[in-house]
């Protein structure tokens, strides 16, 4: 057979073949909803968020370590001058007022 008379398809098929290959590849990894790059944005975006709930939970444990502890009779009266404006007996208390 002639090379004028063979259809295109029969003489670029490698060259399509290649381009459909390409696209193809292109498509995974850049277009699709579950391409590499997605992939690669929420694997970074998963150990952001891993370390902040490491540092939230190191906070929690410190904060529960504080509530579980016994107060001290001096914490209690702090507590009960600062926010109760409580005084002991005989004594006369001028309370700031910030402006």
């Amino acid at each position: 057979m002639p090379k004028r008379k063979q259809s295109f398809l029969v003489r670029h098929s490698m060259r399509l073949l290649a381009s459909a290959g390409l696209l193809l590849l292109i498509w995974v990894l850049l277009l699709d909803t579950h391409s590499l790059w997605t992939r690669i944005v929420l694997h970074t975006e998963q150990r952001a968020l891993q370390t902040e709930i490491a540092e939230i939970s190191g906070e929690i444990d410190h904060v529960n370590q504080l509530l579980n502890r016994p107060l001290s009779d001096a914490d209690v009266e702090r507590i009960a001058r600062e926010a109760y404006s409580m005084q002991r007996p005989g004594e006369l208390v001028f309370p700031l007022v910030e402006p």
